[in-house]
């Protein structure tokens, strides 16, 4: 567990660590880059560096959190990746159930995600999201629409195309972000404006993470001369008995 700089998160967990390059997005994967600087630093728990690991030791650590938790399962990698055994996947599930905080669950492996689906138990304080990048992966979408999580969200960052006619129906959330880093490519303005009206007209919860480029800090994050931190009503866990 790890307090997170993440613009729409609190924490992070990380039951599994290590992942592979599927589609453009994953071309300057930060995670990649953070696995291998922990390798150098000696941490064991990235010894084998980016490679796929399952970390049982992990399961127990969100019993420990006291207060209600906003967190970002996986931010080191995927828990649909196609090596991580569905055991081990109701495992997690199993832990997300059992405890009150919110969790964000994304992937890039939308086919294995509704594979499973039917396998996992959604608790309404499970958020499940899709990477969109760009239009060659709608297809995720339409995937996540199938699966039984009650609130669904797409993840388009780092976003290298524009998105038009998207199909947010049954869509709680959308985020939207630049590529940083070292090379980051692209993002334009117009694409990230039509995502904005889109979600607005459907009315669907729209969070505006950053421009992003080489110095992300200092493009910082304003769309429209403002702000957009909007995010699904979590009024529904309230009730929710644990």
């Amino acid at each position: 567990m790890a307090q997170s700089s993440i613009e729409w998160t609190e924490m992070t967990w990380n039951p599994t660590t290590g992942c592979n390059k599927i589609s453009a997005g994953c071309k300057h994967c930060y995670a990649e880059v953070m696995a291998k600087r922990l390798q150098a630093m000696g941490i064991e728990k990235y010894k084998d560096g980016f490679e796929l690991r399952l970390h049982e030791s992990a399961l127990n650590v969100p019993y420990s959190w006291k207060n209600q938790k906003v967190v970002f399962v996986n931010s080191m990698s995927d828990l649909f990746h196609k090596d991580v055994p569905l055991e081990f996947i109701k495992k997690v599930f199993a832990v997300m159930n059992d405890t009150p905080h919110i969790y964000q669950v994304l992937t890039k492996r939308s086919d294995i995600l509704l594979k499973y689906h039917k396998e996992l138990k959604w608790t309404p304080n499970i958020w499940m999201g899709v990477s969109v990048e760009n239009d060659k992966v709608k297809h995720r979408i339409d995937d996540l629409r199938k699966t039984n999580a009650h609130t669904k969200f797409l993840s388009c960052e780092p976003l290298i195309g524009p998105l038009h006619k998207l199909n947010l129906k049954k869509i709680n959330w959308v985020i939207v972000g630049g590529e940083s880093g070292r090379s980051p490519r692209p993002m334009h303005e117009d694409w990230v404006l039509d995502i904005q009206q889109q979600c607005e007209n459907a009315g669907v919860s729209f969070f505006f993470k950053q421009w992003g480029g080489t110095n992300k800090k200092k493009t910082g994050r304003l769309l429209n001369g403002r702000t957009y931190d909007e995010m699904p009503s979590i009024e529904q866990l309230e009730q929710v008995v644990f």
